[in-house]
């Protein structure tokens, strides 16, 4: 009597536990499943985890330039500022000093209006057709109770990440961050 595995194709080569050597079809193969498991997965993986450090990073970064304005700003809160006679380019070093090392100086650029009411303010958006418009920086820092709006700037660059995904909203691959403190003068 034949046995079943002489009609013309080896058993073996069907069943996962055949003889050592045999070949497999690729469906059946199980040796090489992790790996091409990991190669589809790994591409996305790697992508979200350079989105998710590129957008940590804009985010520490506009917390400590906020906070650096926070605490320059109360010098002309209090009066500091103007009784000492602080220019533009001291209380840029202020907030560069108040920010550390994260921020360098020369991409920081300081806004200080003042105003008669909290509803006759405006913001000021320095950006014109991508390109950051130092020109449109002023300093006034006012005098005992008046309104005195701070906006701090700060040209970040960021790096394109994969897919397509990127943080840039100005020309040349950089992110503008802003921080602002509005407040009333001391009346000091």
């Amino acid at each position: 009597m034949p046995s079943r595995h002489a009609i013309g194709r080896p058993a073996a080569s069907f069943r996962p536990g055949g003889r050592k050597g045999a070949r497999q079809p690729l469906l059946t193969c199980e040796k090489s499943s992790a790996a091409l498991e990991f190669a589809l997965i790994a591409i996305p993986f790697f992508a979200m985890l350079i989105a998710i450090f590129a957008t940590g990073l804009v985010f520490l970064s506009q917390q400590v330039l906020q906070t650096a304005t926070t605490e320059t700003a109360r010098l002309i809160l209090t009066g500091q500022a103007q009784l000492g006679g602080l220019t533009a380019a001291q209380f840029q070093q202020d907030v560069c000093t108040n920010a550390g090392p994260l921020l360098p100086c020369s991409d920081i650029y300081v806004n200080v209006q003042t105003y008669s009411s909290f509803s006759s303010m405006s913001m000021l958006n320095p950006l014109q057709n991508g390109n950051f418009n130092q020109a449109s920086m002023n300093y006034d820092l006012g005098g005992p109770g008046d309104i005195v709006l701070v906006q701090v700037f700060y040209e970040m660059p960021v790096l394109a990440g994969p897919l397509g995904f990127t943080l840039a909203n100005m020309a040349g691959n950089d992110r503008l961050l802003q921080a602002t403190a509005v407040f009333r003068n001391e009346p000091y």
